[in-house]
């Protein structure tokens, strides 16, 4: 009762959150009807992905194109009518140097990125060349996965403050909009009532949990996925480059409405961020309502500086 009793306060402010999608317009920011290639980065990391993605497959493209040619040539050249006397050849010290040679190069060509991309997505250093964990700063959030939305607390740590977190912890629960409900700019299946607010340039940790049975908070745009298992805090982060709103799902089978989980991290200015935050800890309605006048305000500016 107590979650449809906060859905049906939810749409109060719906028409404000569909301002604030349709504010911060940005190309491929959500997946694609259609679309068959990874979606747009919006994190270093999700770079990285995305280049080893393509890495790999002209590898294995050209290791495919090698094996389907010799397969030919060997059928052509040893036919029956061109050697009517079968060779009896058993041993062949080249080929047998070149085919444990160059499956190790290969091999080693694929682990050493694929190493370095597995570590850089747990710690920032192996993929931001100038991170100093001395001195960097993180704005930390709690995500815990429940049967079947999302909550999410904003930590009140010396570092989170310095962004403009409340010095008391904002926390609020993220549903999905009903088909029915959604606003004009809304998206099927992806719209929440309560979108996250994350600053734009920022590293942000993400302490992951369940609180019920395992679910999976996954960002494909940030190249992020953590298991929320109950009782365990899993840990990753990311450093958004790019303004907009992106959309995730939960990725791990938890239930009759697993397919209706998902995420939505609206990623803003640092000043909007600030403003966003100072009044999210009071008046969350009222907070979304001032970010979609600011980013609506800033879109105007900019279009009449263009002209």
């Amino acid at each position: 009762m107590a979650i449809m009793a906060r859905g049906v306060a939810a749409l109060a402010w719906l028409a404000a959150l569909a301002g604030l999608a349709s504010a911060q317009e940005i190309d491929h920011a959500g997946p694609l009807p259609w679309e068959m290639k990874l979606q747009a980065p919006a994190t270093r990391v999700m770079e990285f992905i995305t280049w080893f993605n393509w890495y790999t497959l002209v590898i294995i493209t050209c290791i495919t194109l090698l094996v389907v040619a010799l397969l030919g040539w060997c059928i052509y050249r040893y036919r029956a009518s061109a050697n009517p006397v079968p060779s009896r050849v058993s041993h062949n010290t080249t080929v047998e140097v070149l085919w444990t040679v160059l499956p190790v190069l290969i091999l080693v060509a694929i682990a050493i990125p694929s190493f370095r991309l597995l570590f850089g997505q747990y710690d920032p250093a192996k993929i931001y060349e100038d991170f100093d964990p001395q001195t960097t700063k993180f704005l930390t959030m709690k995500v815990t996965g429940y049967q079947w939305y999302w909550g999410v607390e904003y930590g009140s740590d010396e570092d989170s403050v310095s962004f403009g977190a409340p010095a008391e912890a904002v926390s609020f629960d993220a549903l999905i909009v009903p088909e029915d409900q959604l606003p004009p700019n809304g998206i099927r299946n992806l719209s929440v009532d309560n979108p996250i607010i994350v600053p734009v340039d920022t590293f942000v940790r993400v302490q992951v949990t369940g609180g019920d049975v395992i679910h999976s908070f996954a960002m494909p745009p940030f190249g992020i996925k953590v298991d929320a298992v109950p009782g365990r805090l899993n840990e990753t982060y990311f450093k958004a480059e790019k303004q907009g709103v992106f959309y995730g799902q939960c990725s791990e089978l938890c239930g009759k409405d697993h397919a209706f989980m998902p995420i939505a991290i609206h990623v803003v200015s640092q000043d909007q961020f600030r403003q966003w935050a100072s009044a999210a800890g009071t008046d969350l309605e009222g907070a979304y309502k001032q970010l979609t006048r600011a980013i609506e305000s800033e879109k105007k500016n900019t279009n009449v500086a263009a002209r």
